[in-house]
């Protein structure tokens, strides 16, 4: 019995002493170059550098619209809700793995009756032995694979940080899906006023065919002032089809990111309200914010840290695989004796699983993880170049098209003017129709400019939040969890312990 009890307290001590033990590297957060202290287009072009309210960036605009539309998206738009149910999916996969640590039980069963074959191989026996018999078994199995390498718990590492993983994918989604609202939001805006103006600029040109025609009833003209002021009207009505297909295209889009059916926004946004306007000061935050804000840099960092841990999975193949198998049950062949002293069997061993010699697979697996995790590296530093260039493209993007719409502002007012002397000599008879018609066609395309060009300005500065990661808080430290029940989109919050725990 003592012999037993230091038999028992040998194993515990030893599994004690071996299960802190765990091969493999521990993920370190790389040393990356030194970013820069300052954007480079906002030290030349002016952009502020100060606290950005890239967390919610629409509300810069101050249209109740627009922020309502986004609010929705966020709520029912079906691709976040898949990556709602992918962050459910990598916290399953982390409970299949963290269960590996704990004993696995299962209940076993059996009644059975059987009869041996005369005419077999056992034909030669006594006449008893061919009676059929009752077979009553019943037992409890259970099996404990001690982690005495850390196999398991790298596998539980790895699978936190996949879970992590999940959450930066939802966030990189939610930012993605805000900037999508606003810019389809905007264009419905944009071409709603370039459609308005195209249908002044046919009222204008329709008053100017009727010119051309009192002028010709009276003599003063030829019939081809007529025809020139006819053919540019409907060359101008040309124009208001591709617009209006354009806007329909860009309502169905939006309502589609909403989760509804193409054409149910129509209504809503039917009313012609302004194209938002940028703030007076636009602030960017720095380029070590990125770090913090991109959810697809924070992806690309938990990813690596997920595959580092997986080369200490690798490696534990290298050393023997320890367990411990147990089995306690009942048999007999009448039921009555089942549950007596004397059906009791049991057993308890430790088995020892080792790959003396795999022929270099092991070693092999360990440099394969290893280059991955090379790749996941390189990686993750090409996602945080591509963020900077990123931002810098978006912020010359954003400011040279001000700049355009200010010229273009100019072109405009200064074209209506043009036409407002032109129609003056015209109808005085100091100058001909093509000068009319030219000064006319001038004004259309410098006003579908300017509404395009201000339409422009603001999706660019859009991509810019974008591209800052824009969308969501880092500070409220918060992960979404799958809404429950499926139908119903909602979206809770949990501790993040608990989700990586």
């Amino acid at each position: 019995m003592k012999i037993q009890q230091h038999l028992i307290m040998l194993i515990v001590g030893t599994t004690i002493g071996l299960i802190g033990c765990t091969v493999g590297p521990d993920y370190v957060p790389p040393d990356l170059p030194r970013l820069p202290d300052a954007w480079n287009t906002a030290a030349t072009e002016g952009l502020n550098e100060g606290n950005a309210p890239i967390q919610t960036w629409w509300t810069v605009f101050d249209d109740k619209a627009l922020t309502s539309l986004i609010e929705r998206a966020e709520n029912s738009n079906l691709t976040l809700r898949e990556a709602l149910w992918r962050i459910q999916e990598a916290r399953a996969i982390r409970g299949i793995v963290a269960g590996k640590q704990l004993p696995q039980v299962g209940l076993n069963g059996e009644v059975n009756r059987s009869e041996a074959s005369r005419n077999g191989f056992l034909g030669g026996l006594p006449d008893e032995f061919f009676e059929a018999n009752n077979s009553f078994d019943v037992g409890v199995g259970a099996s404990w694979e001690l982690d005495f390498w850390g196999r398991i718990r790298r596998q539980v590492e790895a699978a936190n940080a996949e879970i992590e993983v999940s959450v930066e994918d939802y966030r990189d989604v939610l930012v993605t899906l805000f900037a999508e609202v606003a810019f389809n939001y905007v264009t419905i805006r944009e071409h709603q006023e370039r459609l308005r103006l195209a249908h002044a600029n046919v009222d204008g040109q329709e008053d100017t065919l009727q010119l051309t025609k009192d002028r010709f009833d009276s003599g003063l003209v030829s019939a081809l002032d007529v025809a020139q002021a006819d053919s540019n009207l409907a060359n101008t009505r040309s124009l208001i089809p591709t617009l209006e297909r354009n806007l329909a295209l860009a309502l169905n889009r939006l309502a589609v990111l909403l989760g509804t059916s193409p054409g149910t926004l129509n209504h809503d946004l039917s009313d012609q309200v302004p194209i938002p306007t940028e703030p007076n000061a636009v602030t960017t935050g720095l380029p070590a914010d990125l770090l913090r804000q991109r959810p697809d840099v924070r992806s690309a960092e938990r990813r690596l840290a997920a595959q580092t841990a997986r080369i200490g999975v690798a490696t534990a193949d290298l050393y023997p695989q320890f367990s411990l198998n147990g089995f306690l049950g009942l048999q007999s062949t009448t039921a009555g004796d089942l549950f007596s002293s004397d059906s009791v069997n049991w057993s308890i061993g430790l088995p020892i699983r080792w790959k003396l010699f795999a022929g270099g697979a092991v070693k092999s697996q360990i440099a394969a993880e290893e280059a991955r995790t090379e790749q996941l590296l390189a990686n993750y530093e090409r996602s945080i170049l591509l963020a900077l260039e990123e931002v810098e493209d978006a912020m010359v993007s954003y400011e040279k098209e001000v700049t355009r719409r200010a010229r273009l502002a100019e072109s405009v007012d200064a074209t209506q003017r043009s036409l407002e002397l032109v129609l003056t000599q015209y109808r005085a008879g100091l100058t001909d129709f093509q000068n009319v018609l030219d000064t006319q066609r001038t004004l259309l395309v410098r006003e579908d400019d300017l509404a395009a060009s201000e339409g422009i300005v603001i999706k660019n500065l859009v991509d810019l939040y974008r591209a800052l990661g824009g969308g969501w808080d880092p500070k409220a430290a918060q992960q979404p969890v799958p809404p429950v029940p499926a139908d119903e989109v909602t979206l809770a919050m949990e501790d993040p312990s608990k989700a990586t725990g």
